[in-house]
């Protein structure tokens, strides 16, 4: 990209060389061409009159002969020469412009890079060349979307004042699972739209979320400073509310998560995972035994579409050694990655076993990370003491042999056995 733009900018600089030289060599060349032509006229004439002259002086012509041929020569030379005109010298013109010419030659292009250096906007020009050529990457070409991502970063700590830039690459650090960096980009983002409390709100959030991925879903320090930053300055922030509404439903307090999922519901009724959300809050209201509520005049929607069914039982061999009240999850991760926080996550109790159940998109821990967004998955389901999702010795779990295709065929259910109690 650099190089084509010099290139061209080259060109640029050398047309308008042209521009100012070209007058100066070749109008300089025809003004020294007639002056000479003039001076040349001008000297054979009064070589001619001298000749006259001394040819009268020696009476060679009479008076009336030299009158005449005086005037005829005079009237040949008076349209070029007046006849008090003296011979014109050219050289101190022709120098003035041929140090006009080297000047330009050297000033143009110094003066070219150094304004362009101190006021163009190169930087901003590769930002978004990355920017552009990230938006057309897929799946397949992640170790390329990193390499573009850290080039757009170079470029973005170069010229910092650049929201959209820092948008894009928290996003794209999001897509490969890179979420601390892509925490440092929405910080980055905040503070670049640090006068619009409510944008700065919302890259608080996105930079909450990322955190909360990294911490595979727990609510560590960094998350909750991030909530709490944005919360700060729009306490309707739907990111934050969203990531407070899964903690706490993961925590059983399922009507602390219907507050706060229903409030998205009321402050942002055009999110794109609103029938997620909806999914959360009906299945928050079925946990606490109650009828969800009709919305709009309509009972609430599912997720529904995309997902699998799965079938969880407990092996004989474990039952007398798991209480009722122990924590159950289950979760579905990519089958090509199995990375990054769950697609689909529920939290149960171990009194339910056996159970049949669907994970799809209503079981999304964000709107970037759905189930209906992958081929297949591995599904997960884990016995633990200690209520954390993320694996301790002494839990008890079992996953699926091989990936799962991801559907919308709603048939059998997979069977999913929790056979094996983890050690380390």
């Amino acid at each position: 990209m650099t190089e084509t733009f010099w290139i061209a900018a080259t060109v640029l600089i050398i047309l308008a060389l042209a521009f100012v030289l070209y007058p100066v060599i070749f109008h300089g060349r025809d003004t020294r061409h007639q002056t000479d032509l003039r001076n040349q006229n001008l000297m054979a004439y009064r070589s001619r009159m001298a000749e006259l002259e001394s040819e009268y002086q020696s009476g060679i012509i009479d008076d009336e002969t030299y009158q005449q041929l005086r005037d005829e020569l005079a009237g040949a030379m008076l349209d070029d020469v007046p006849e008090n005109e003296s011979p014109v010298r050219t050289v101190p013109g022709r120098k003035a412009a041929m140090a006009v010419a080297l000047l330009s030659i050297l000033l143009i292009p110094a003066a070219t890079f150094l304004l362009y250096d101190e006021w163009g906007a190169m930087d901003r020009v590769e930002a978004f060349v990355a920017m552009q050529e990230l938006g057309t990457s897929d799946g397949a070409r992640e170790a390329q979307m990193s390499k573009l991502a850290d080039q757009l970063r170079e470029r973005l700590e170069a010229s910092p004042d650049n929201p959209d830039g820092w948008a894009m690459l928290g996003q794209t650090y999001m897509r490969i699972e890179r979420y601390e960096d892509a925490a440092w980009a929405f910080r980055k983002l905040a503070d670049s739209v640090s006068s619009d409390d409510g944008s700065r709100a919302v890259a608080l959030g996105m930079s909450a979320q990322a955190q909360f991925f990294r911490s595979k879903g727990a609510m560590t320090d960094e998350v909750t400073s991030a909530i709490n930053e944005a919360r700060a300055l729009n306490p309707d922030e739907v990111n934050s509310l969203g990531l407070l509404g899964i903690h706490s439903f993961s925590q059983g307090n399922y009507r602390e998560a219907i507050d706060y999922w229903e409030r998205i519901q009321t402050v942002a009724p055009d999110h794109p995972q609103l029938a997620s959300i909806q999914g959360g809050i009906k299945e928050a209201y079925t946990r606490l035994g109650e009828q969800p509520p009709a919305m709009d005049g309509s009972p609430v929607s599912q997720a529904g579409g995309a997902g699998v069914s799965v079938r969880v039982t407990l092996d004989e061999a474990f039952k007398e050694d798991i209480p009722a009240d122990t924590t159950l999850f289950l979760f579905a991760r990519a089958a090509k990655t199995q990375s990054g926080p769950p697609l689909a996550v529920v939290r149960l109790t171990a009194d339910a076993l056996p159970l049949e159940i669907r994970l799809d998109d209503s079981y999304a821990m964000a709107p970037q990370a759905v189930i209906s967004g992958v081929d297949e998955v591995v599904v997960t389901a884990r016995l633990t003491r200690s209520g954390n999702i993320n694996a301790q010795p002494g839990d008890w779990q079992g996953t699926t042999d091989s990936p799962v295709a991801v559907s919308e065929d709603q048939g059998s259910p997979i069977t999913l056995v929790i056979d094996k109690q983890l050690i380390n």
